[in-house]
């Protein structure tokens, strides 16, 4: 049965259910017993991947075109007909799988995301998260069409943003009035939606008989080997150790600019009032100076982009259709990652790059894993993959190394990267503690006014150096305009514990890079075969969430921006 299975995903591209549901039945109907086991959880693995590749080509598709009207009713029809039925029968195989006892002991770690599964399915709960995709594209429509005059040409948010940039202060001030202005015309409009938004959540976690909606988010986030308690101690480390730190860079770059206070749109601009930093002229001098670096990284590495660049695994090039952002993705059948993204020729391009290339890494790096269920590590380490390569590659983007830059461009590129790693975890406890805040107060975060209340006061606690005096109505509008808020709840932390993770790893380069980039990819080889402590200690770091390991981590970057200053 399982041997005419296509190994071209092409084949079913435009497969709906009927298609599909003969290979699920089988798997349904096969018999689970110690001599068959393996055969089964192999067979299972073969239609997962097949699925897997079809999803994620129709996914692709649509953002490199987003015209692509082929692409567009193959993504409907997956999302509307195949995915909830292979929701359902997925949760009856798990079952079959857990009750049978005849688990391997190496997808032991990878059954703790199985057996959360098995206690979030309720199918009372399957039209409810119909809803908050409804819910979720409502949002974005809001977000796609907020645009602004500028020199008698209509702009969108973002066409506008690089002005927040400019060395004229007085252009920067109008720009971000103007966005704010306009980004508060939406208010009731995200205002009806969060209260949807709570009223179904309340509805989801209580039919399943939890007591709020953090405690289906850490099971729905396969989050095992932390909890609550631990993410909110992070954001009182992150208060004790990198506020300090953070209103430090704040004031240095108030006094280079000569002002009284630090207003919110000089927060953008170069205080030594440079251009952006230019990285390369067109996409193919990009790949190919990326393709060297990598081989100076590890040539094993900068064989893997060569492949990528060769097998045509890179879109890079932003162009009118394409979709926003930028990601890597993974192909199973074909065991091939895809990076997209949208390069402009500026050095943020290489940090997406080199980011998106560590997560890339990530899915070459197979180890020992047989099944697709031993390759999904969490979150809070697959960042850890990209996070720490935007730091291992930074000795090597020097145009002498083949990489982007002088020397002197290279160290701002560097002090750039590390003000913003500072920068983030302030930013990150903020989404964080109101997450929580919002959760375990659910009637009370119901109605916005509420949130914008305890925004305003986890925004003064984290947010120092900035003179919002006479703008606070535009900190409070500010959390509507986080999308993880909205769209994916409690998503927010595995940045900020990754983050830690990879300046520990940066931390054992400074020391032997060769031996930390033999401890990187030895962790990547794990896949989620182990717990996620024992992915950190693989790597060479602590999953932490203490002052103590995050106060040793802030005084590195600091120290280290005041060698790069003198370059």
């Amino acid at each position: 049965m399982f041997d005419s299975l296509p190994s071209d995903y092409t084949v079913a591209l435009d497969w709906g259910w009927d298609d599909w549901k003969p290979y699920f039945d089988a798997l349904l109907e096969g018999d689970l017993s110690a001599d068959s086991i393996d055969t089964w959880l192999k067979n299972r693995d073969k239609v997962g991947r097949l699925m897997w590749e079809v999803g994620s080509r129709i996914n692709v598709a649509t953002t490199l075109d987003t015209t692509d009207d082929v692409a567009s009713n193959r993504l409907r029809k997956f999302m509307s007909e195949v995915n909830p039925n292979a929701q359902r029968v997925n949760f009856q195989l798990d079952k079959q799988l857990v009750a049978s006892g005849l688990a391997p002991d190496s997808i032991k770690i990878p059954l703790r995301n199985t057996e959360a599964s098995i206690k979030l399915f309720n199918e009372d709960n399957l039209p409810l998260i119909s809803q908050l995709s409804d819910l979720g594209q409502r949002y974005n429509k809001i977000a796609g069409a907020q645009t602004v005059m500028w020199d008698g040409e209509e702009k969108t948010i973002s066409q506008v943003s690089p002005l927040l940039k400019s060395t004229d202060r007085d252009v920067r001030e109008k720009v971000y009035h103007l966005v704010q202005d306009r980004l508060k015309q939406d208010r009731e409009a995200h205002n009806e939606i969060w209260r949807e938004y709570m009223d179904v959540r309340k509805q989801m976690y209580q039919n399943l008989g939890l007591d709020n909606f953090r405690q289906y988010a850490w099971l729905s986030r396969n989050r095992h080997d932390y909890t609550p308690e631990d993410a909110i101690e992070f954001t009182e480390a992150i208060a004790e150790v990198v506020v300090p730190a953070t209103e430090r860079l704040n004031n240095i770059k108030r006094e280079k600019l000569g002002y009284e206070t630090l207003k919110p749109w000089d927060t953008a601009v170069d205080a030594d009032g440079r251009d952006p930093l230019k990285a390369y002229e067109t996409i193919q001098e990009f790949i190919d100076k990326t393709e060297q670096v990598f081989e100076k990284v590890d040539p094993e590495l900068g064989a893997y982009f060569s492949t990528m660049k060769n097998e045509g695994l890179l879109d890079l090039e932003n162009r009118k259709g394409k979709g926003p952002g930028g990601y890597c993705t993974y192909f199973p059948l074909a065991e091939r990652p895809f990076i997209f993204m949208n390069a402009v020729g500026f050095d943020s391009d290489v940090r997406t790059l080199l980011h998106e290339a560590g997560h890339a890494f990530h899915g070459f790096s197979r180890g020992e894993t047989q099944y697709l269920m031993q390759r999904q590590s969490p979150m809070e380490f697959n960042e850890v993959a990209s996070m720490a390569m935007e730091l291992l590659a930074s000795p090597y983007v020097t145009e002498d190394q083949g990489g982007y830059f002088t020397q002197e461009e290279a160290a701002r590129y560097q002090l750039d990267h590390l003000r913003g790693i500072l920068s983030f975890w302030p930013y990150m406890a903020v989404v964080v503690a109101f997450q929580h805040w919002i959760y375990t107060n659910h009637e009370a975060a119901t109605n916005p006014d509420n949130c914008d209340e305890k925004w305003l006061e986890l925004w003064h606690k984290y947010m120092k150096g900035v003179d919002y005096s006479g703008y606070e109505d535009d900190i409070k509008n500010r959390w509507r305009r986080q999308l993880h808020i909205f769209v994916v709840p409690f998503y927010y932390i595995e940045y900020g514990v990754a983050q830690l993770g990879s300046v520990q790893v940066w931390a054992n380069a400074l020391k032997d890079q060769q031996a930390a980039l033999d401890q990187y990819r030895a962790a990547l080889a794990l896949g989620g075969t182990v717990t996620l402590p024992e992915l950190y200690e693989t790597a060479g770091a602590k999953l932490s969430f203490d002052a103590k390991t995050l106060g040793e981590a802030v005084d590195l970057i600091e120290n280290t921006m005041r060698d790069l200053e003198a370059v």
